[in-house]
This record gives C-alpha cells, sequence and structure tokens, in this order.
C-alpha cells in the first residue's frame, strides 16, 4: 500500500486507510510509538493496561525531600471561593 507524505500544519503526516488500521487492531486516538529501524518509521500500539499513573506511581523514584509551598494568588477576581 502506498501513500504520500503531506503537510500538515508545521510538521508533516500519512493518512492511514482505516482498513489497515482495523487489520492492526489500532483506532482514532490510540497511543503509538514511532521508532525508526534500520532507515525504516515503525509504528507501534502502546500496549499500556493503565493510561494514568497514581501519584505514588508517579513519584516511587523521587528522592529529594518534599518540601510544601504556600502561594499567593492575590486576591479574587471573579466569583472564587477562597
Amino acid at each position: 500500500m502506498r501513500t504520500t507524505i503531506v503537510k500538515w500544519g508545521n510538521s508533516q503526516g500519512v493518512r492511514l486507510p482505516k482498513s489497515l488500521l482495523d487489520n492492526v487492531n489500532l483506532s482514532n486516538s490510540d497511543l503509538v510509538d514511532l521508532i525508526e529501524e534500520n532507515g525504516n518509521i515503525v509504528i507501534k500500539k502502546v500496549v499500556d493496561k493503565k493510561p494514568y499513573q497514581t501519584i505514588q506511581e508517579r513519584f516511587k523514584d523521587f528522592e529529594d525531600e518534599y518540601q510544601p509551598v504556600s502561594i499567593d494568588w492575590d486576591i479574587p477576581v471573579g466569583k472564587e471561593i477562597w
């Protein structure tokens, strides 16, 4: 199957036919990795059972001491409840 690289905003893009996406079990908004391999571009679906992490998972390798900081956001300018 051939296609053309086209300008898409400030980038370039390739349109992938729905039949090809169906064959490899990809659909709109799926997360993919782009890999350069031996002069070729390989598109691989990201297989991640959990698309998000808990706060504990995100900071499990954090080794510094946490110091809470109070921030003064000034006076309310709308209907904020302080």
